[in-house]
C-alpha cells in the first residue's frame, strides 16, 4: 500500500477504529515529510501523534474543537489532516518552505482546522477553555481537546488554566499531557521537576487517568470513558517513539533526520 494514500475519515454512520496499518502509514509520512524539508522537532511529533490520530479519526465530532498547544509538533497535526484527506502529499511537500500554509507552528488562518496559532507554550490550555465556557455559555453541544505537553507545565498559565477549568467544572474540555519526559534543554526532571505530574494534577478537582500514549486502546478507553467533570489524560510516551536514532533523544527536539538515519527508520516503523 501506497504511503501516500491518506487513511479516509471514519464513516457517517459510527467512527470506525483505525487499523494499525493505518498507524504505520501515517508514521511513515511524518517521516517523509521531515526529511523533505530537512527540519526537526520530529521526536516531539511522534510521541503524539498516535493519540491526535484516535482524536480526529476516532473522537472528534462536527462542533468539536482541538487546540494543539504544543505547537512544535505541528507536523504530527498536518499529518493528521493529511490522514483525513484534508491535506494533500503536494502540500506536505512545502512544509516550513517560503510562502507555505504548513508553519513549523501552527499558523492562524491558513488551515480551517486550525483556530489559534500555538507554539508559545503554556498558551493553549488557557485557549482551550475559554472555548470549552464560551461554548457552555452558548449551550453548544461542543466538547474541546487540548494537547500539551509536560515541559510547558513548568509555565505559570498553564496552572492558571487548571485553576480555572477545575473552579469552572468544565466537563466539556479533556487536557491531554505528551509525557515524554524531555524538552528543549534536557530531561523535564533536570530543568525544572514537576515529577510525577500525575500525582500532582490529581490534587485538583479533575479526573485524571495514566494511560500509555503508544497503546490505541488504552487511549481509546480514557477518551471513551463517561466525563461529567473537567478531566486530564496523561500519555506516558517517547519522544522519537520507534526511531532508535532518535528515541529519547534530546536532539529530537532540534535536528533532522539524515539520510542514512531516515532509511532505518522506514524499517523500524515497518511496512503498512
Amino acid at each position: 500500500m501506497s504511503d501516500s494514500r491518506p487513511l479516509g475519515p471514519a464513516n457517517s454512520e459510527g467512527m470506525r477504529p483505525l487499523t494499525s496499518e493505518q498507524f504505520t502509514r501515517a508514521r511513515r509520512r511524518l517521516l517523509k515529510m521531515h526529511r523533505e524539508s530537512d527540519v526537526g522537532h520530529l521526536g516531539g511529533a511522534l510521541s503524539c501523534l498516535d493519540a491526535l490520530l484516535i482524536i480526529f479519526h476516532e473522537v472528534l465530532r462536527p462542533n468539536d474543537e482541538f487546540i494543539l498547544s504544543k505547537g512544535h509538533a505541528a507536523s504530527a497535526l498536518y499529518t493528521t489532516l493529511w490522514s483525513l484527506g484534508e491535506l494533500h502529499d503536494e502540500d506536505l511537500k512545502t512544509f516550513v518552505q517560503d510562502d507555505t500554509l504548513l508553519a513549523g507552528h501552527p499558523p492562524i488562518g491558513a488551515l480551517e482546522r486550525i483556530r489559534f496559532a500555538t507554539g508559545s507554550l503554556g498558551h493553549g490550555f488557557s485557549i482551550a477553555a475559554g472555548t470549552a465556557l464560551a461554548c457552555r455559555l452558548m449551550n453548544q453541544d461542543a466538547r474541546v481537546y487540548c494537547m500539551t505537553s509536560d515541559g510547558e507545565w513548568q509555565e505559570g498559565s498553564t496552572w492558571e488554566a487548571l485553576i480555572f477549568s477545575c473552579h469552572h467544572q468544565l466537563a466539556n474540555l479533556t487536557v491531554l499531557v505528551d509525557e515524554n519526559h524531555l524538552q528543549a534543554f534536557g530531561l523535564t526532571s533536570e530543568v525544572a521537576s514537576m515529577d510525577p505530574l500525575a500525582r500532582r494534577l490529581s490534587g485538583f478537582d479533575a479526573d485524571v487517568t495514566v494511560v500509555d500514549g503508544h497503546d490505541p486502546d488504552e487511549i481509546r478507553t480514557a477518551l471513551a470513558a463517561t466525563q461529567d467533570r473537567f478531566r486530564i489524560i496523561v500519555l506516558q510516551t517517547v519522544k522519537g517513539a520507534r526511531v532508535s536514532a532518535i528515541a529519547n533523544q534530546l536532539e529530537s527536539h532540534y535536528l533532522p533526520l539524515t539520510d542514512e538515519q531516515y532509511r532505518i527508520a522506514i524499517e523500524e516503523v515497518g511496512e503498512p
